[in-house]
């Protein structure tokens, strides 16, 4: 049987007097991956926000319950004063639904996380952004153009550009907030062969609309349809 990596516990969460999530209760497997389904307005990217904080940028904003996510073998708290933001989003990657390259080379984008965070040794650098762009079926089709602008790059390789800067950091963890949406159907497919792959490195959080491609990639489903009596 897998075991968690993520463990929701009694989990409310409000903007200012409106609640939108009411008393969350779910285990996420570890190197599966988990898709979060239900209607738009359900709380499903809301409910994706809380694995990296990123919640926390918008006022009025709250959380209460707990959120417990195994790193190095042992269940934390990631709401804890003493687990930092800057801590937990390397830990936890994030893509999101339309490509967002940043205006610098396609080397540079993937190396941009590690730029933050400190790694400058240029060898370092450049293998751990080889492994990432190589990670993400990209290495073929941009390995002789590493210093032209990521804008260049079609819909579908931007997003695979993205999905390799998010692992660059090696995350435990990765959120994509309906990844493929934008993108056309070979494009999407590819994406979806990805992550599949990366299973074997990391445990992949996934917001979708598109019941086919949850049927044919997810492991686990939390379904955020309201009941009958809701």
């Amino acid at each position: 049987m897998t075991p968690p990596k993520i463990k929701i516990e009694s989990l409310d969460f409000y903007y200012n007097n409106h609640q939108i999530l009411s008393n969350i209760n779910e285990t996420i497997p570890e190197n599966a991956i988990t898709s979060i389904i239900g209607p738009s307005g359900a709380g499903k990217s809301t409910f994706l926000s809380l694995f990296n904080r990123l919640w926390e940028t918008t006022p009025g904003a709250r959380v209460e319950g707990r959120v417990l996510a195994r790193f190095h073998h042992s269940f934390m708290d990631i709401n804890t004063p003493k687990f930092s933001v800057t801590q937990l989003r390397r830990a936890v990657g994030m893509v999101f639904q339309m490509p967002n390259p940043l205006p610098m080379s396609i080397f540079n984008n993937v190396a941009f996380p590690l730029k933050l965070a400190g790694i400058k040794e240029k060898e370092a650098v450049q293998n751990r952004v080889t492994a990432a762009i190589k990670a993400c079926g990209l290495w073929p089709e941009v390995k002789d153009r590493l210093e032209k602008k990521a804008t260049t790059l079609s819909g579908g390789q931007q997003q695979r550009l993205c999905m390799a800067r998010a692992l660059v950091m090696e995350p435990e963890i990765l959120l994509l907030d309906e990844p493929t949406s934008s993108l056309d159907p070979r494009s999407g497919a590819m994406i979806e062969e990805l992550m599949v792959d990366l299973k074997q490195r990391c445990t992949l959080i996934m917001v979708s609309h598109q019941p086919d491609q949850v049927e044919k990639i997810a492991d686990h489903i939390i379904d955020f349809t309201p009941g009958p009596e809701s």
